[in-house]
């Protein structure tokens, strides 16, 4: 969504949050319930990087488990505390933490296990033809040209 009328500064937190909480198929989008995001860099109309403000409530994650074949992506912990899960294990992060996830790299997300809020700010480039992988679930995902993701269950049928 482009905001031809943005004003050069505003409260983050005044960016309206996404009407739709998740772009996932069902029965992924659910999981996505107790996240909210305001997507800054649209509202100003950024096209080559992207940047959220995610509100992620008590039991909720950022996003599925994913890694993506050509998008970097850095996370900073603005509130709260959370649980950074890879395949690896798991990395408790709070307020002032940040994280790193260079394209191709391991795969992540973030998840809410206390009884507050979390706050994060999501940063990350938007190449063409990126991929979405997702170890622990049914579902892929490629951006189309339009900009939109694409998904499908890891046989190619689509959702």
């Amino acid at each position: 969504m482009t905001n031809d009328k943005a004003p050069a500064a505003i409260a983050a937190a005044d960016v309206p949050p996404r009407t739709k909480p998740s772009n996932y198929p069902e029965p992924f989008a659910g999981r996505m319930a107790r996240r909210q995001k305001r997507a800054l860099g649209d509202f100003f109309g950024l096209t080559n990087f992207g940047v959220n403000l995610t509100r992620i409530a008590p039991g909720g994650e950022s996003a599925l488990m994913h890694t993506h074949s050509k998008q970097d992506e850095l996370v900073y912990v603005l509130e709260g505390e959370a649980v950074l899960a890879t395949p690896s294990g798991e990395t408790r992060l709070s307020a002032g933490m940040c994280a790193g996830f260079p394209a191709r790299g391991e795969a992540h997300h973030i998840l809410n296990r206390g009884d507050r809020d979390v706050v994060i700010l999501e940063i990350g480039d938007r190449p063409e033809g990126d991929e979405g992988s997702y170890p622990q679930d049914d579902i892929q995902a490629v951006m189309g040209a339009d900009g939109k993701w694409r998904f499908a269950r890891k046989d190619g049928t689509p959702y």
